[in-house]
């Protein structure tokens, strides 16, 4: 099987993880990897790229399902349980589509993701933000002669927030520069005249990549900021990144883990004036791996420090 990825072995967890285990694997890696945090690294932009293929797969039930009956079927490393005999029979019982998953039609793995995942393969050429041309999906209906056809196209959050000009390329090969309105959404449909079959319309599908540190709660944007121990004990000027860039921000002191902070206006776009906000929630993380002088500090504090977060406990 060439080009086999084992998405468990990329985000890093066991067959048996649950959704939070692959949720939290993906955000902690892809904050890692992601290239607003490497500008100018390919290598962390490519394997950023193979979380989100991962974390896409393994977050959807019955694509989880479908990927693991593939790699039965193909003997891969790690998904030898059924040696693939499990899978035929499956298939002739009518348990598993042979209209959607004949896996002996699938030699090459990424053709397989690329069905999985509702898209073609890449044939992709370079857009004017320098992110690679997005490819759609395409399918006209059946109506004779001027026929409308409908495509479905993937794009990131940030571009999707954004729209601007953006290169697509249609599986019939042709490849179109369309406007893309601000403030895209999963579902939306986007009506390009004249571009279907005939002269028919072409309407596109979208649907927004999950992001690693936002998500959409309608025109809210949410996220989930990460602080140390001394910022919060003591308060700072932090940075927040936000779809615009980072917003410099006061944390006041004795920031707790839960606490919320409001970006107004940070969200995503209501019409064409407005916008929702952005909800901060604050984490108190606790570093691992401390130097001598940082242990040292710790210590001292320790024996100084009167507050007694469980006295209340033992009244």
């Amino acid at each position: 099987m060439e080009n086999f990825r084992n998405y468990y072995d990329i985000l890093g967890v066991s067959r048996e993880a649950t959704f939070s285990d692959i949720k939290q694997a993906y955000r902690k890696l892809a904050r890692q990897y992601h290239p607003d945090l490497n500008p100018g690294d390919q290598a962390a932009e490519d394997q950023f790229k193979l979380l989100s293929e991962a974390y896409t797969v393994l977050s959807d039930d019955e694509k989880r399902a479908q990927y693991e009956k593939f790699s039965e079927y193909w003997q891969q490393e790690g998904f030898k349980k059924g040696q693939g005999k499990s899978v035929v029979s499956d298939l002739f019982s009518g348990r598993i589509s042979l209209e959607d998953f004949g896996f002996g039609e699938f030699p090459d793995f990424n053709i397989f993701v690329d069905q999985l995942l509702n898209r073609r393969s890449p044939r992709r050429s370079a857009s004017d933000d320098g992110y690679p041309a997005d490819t759609a999906t395409y399918s006209p209906s059946t109506n004779a002669g001027r026929r409308d056809a409908e495509a479905d196209l993937t794009v990131p959050l940030e571009k999707a927030f954004r729209g601007g000009r953006e290169r697509i390329r249609l599986e019939d090969g042709r490849s179109l520069e369309v406007n893309m309105p601000a403030g895209m959404v999963t579902g939306q449909r986007i009506r390009l005249r004249g571009q279907g079959v005939g002269g028919g319309n072409l309407y596109l599908r979208i649907q927004v990549d999950p992001h690693p540190f936002y998500t959409l709660q309608g025109n809210d944007v949410y996220c989930r900021l990460p602080i140390t121990p001394s910022e919060a004990a003591l308060g700072s000027t932090i940075d927040i990144p936000t779809l615009d860039g980072p917003v410099r921000t006061t944390l006041p002191q004795g920031a707790q883990t839960g606490q919320i902070l409001q970006l107004p206006g940070r969200g995503y776009p209501v019409g064409k004036e407005s916008r929702g906000d952005q909800i901060v929630e604050l984490e108190v993380v606790v570093p691992t791996g401390l130097s001598d002088r940082e242990k040292a500090l710790y210590e001292e504090l320790r024996q100084t420090e009167r507050f007694r977060p469980r006295a209340d406990l033992f009244t």
